[in-house]
């Protein structure tokens, strides 16, 4: 049978067809059963029938009662001599063991071709497993680089989806910090906006308190008057409203620089508002009290606190001052 050559690097693997082993073993049987016949021969040959031994055994009771069968020999004279004993009869030694017969040295059988062909099989089937062996060796290798590659390459993607997740935790940790700061500001401004709503309360009661304790002063300030009044006539004098350009033009710039009004001057028409102002002989303001509004409440409320920021009130040229004065400020005042 040809020999299959080995599959070179490249080329698909085929596995060579298995050769026919029935001559081979017809031949084998046959050998034996020729060797098995030359060892029967030459054993049958050499064997030998051991030789038979005979031996006689004597017994001195048989051999007296034989004896009357022979003739008497001549009586021997007599003599007193001791009976001599019988000696043993001595036991043949047993015969040697046959020897054995040495078997026939095999000779050695002629080389056979088949065997050496079967070698040769063999050797190329060893040559050919080994070939598989390597091949699915480097089939091995490359399914383990390709594994490793592939665990790499999953190892790169949790990497990146870790982080990622922390960019997303930490965009959400931002986002409540930001809110958290912003409901802190929130609730900062409520508290501030009620502290500036307490603290606008308190002034305003402050200022009622102020405004209840100056018409208390007024009061008894009137009281005071009103007893002076009945006593002499000199106090309505002073009092009398007198006309006086120069005192309405100081009174006026003082008011002037106490308001602050933040709208606007342009209003058609100069808006005017008339004030009735009680103040005590010292010039401290007693009430303002609003009689002719302009028109603009911004405008006659900024008024009204700059009357009130201006007290005392300045005195006249005489130092008198007058219990009751109208104060008309216009708009175009503040220009």
């Amino acid at each position: 049978m040809p020999a299959t050559k080995p599959a070179t690097n490249g080329a698909p693997y085929t596995v060579p067809p298995e050769p026919n082993r029935v001559p081979a073993i017809l031949l084998a049987l046959a050998v034996h059963a020729v060797l098995l016949a030359f060892l029967w021969v030459g054993i049958s040959w050499q064997k030998n029938e051991p030789p038979a031994v005979e031996a006689e055994v004597w017994d001195m009771k048989v051999q007296s009662a034989a004896a009357p069968t022979l003739p008497p020999p001549p009586a021997p004279p007599e003599v007193n001599e001791p009976e001599p004993k019988p000696e043993p009869t001595p036991t043949p030694p047993p015969p040697p063991p046959p020897k054995a017969a040495e078997p026939e040295p095999v000779k050695p059988a002629a080389p056979d071709i088949n065997l050496e062909r079967q070698k040769k099989q063999l050797e190329l089937k060893k040559r050919e497993l080994a070939e598989k062996r390597e091949l699915e060796e480097k089939k091995e290798l490359e399914v383990k680089k390709q594994r490793e590659l592939a665990e790499l390459k999953k190892k790169e993607l949790d990497k990146k989806l870790a982080e990622k997740k922390e960019l997303e935790k930490k965009e959400l940790e931002k986002k409540a910090q930001e809110k958290k700061l912003a409901d802190a500001k929130l609730e900062a401004d409520k508290k501030k906006v009620a502290a500036e709503k307490a603290e606008k309360a308190a002034k305003a009661k402050a200022e009622a308190a102020e405004q209840a304790r100056l018409d208390k002063n007024r009061d008894e300030e009137l009281k005071r008057m009103m007893g002076a009044a009945g006593t002499s006539g000199s106090a309505q004098k002073s009092t009398a409203p007198k006309i006086d350009a120069g005192y309405v033009g100081k009174l006026t710039a003082i008011i002037k620089s106490n308001t602050n009004y933040s709208g606007s001057l342009d209003a058609p028409g100069n808006p005017k508002a008339v004030f009735k102002v009680e103040q005590l002989p010292t010039g401290e303001i007693l009430s303002v009290r609003l009689t002719r509004s302009s028109g603009v409440p911004q405008f006659d409320e900024a008024v009204e606190r700059g009357i009130n920021k201006s007290s005392p009130l300045p005195k006249k040229k005489d130092g008198t001052v007058e219990r009751t004065i109208v104060v008309n400020f216009s708009m175009k005042d503040l220009d």
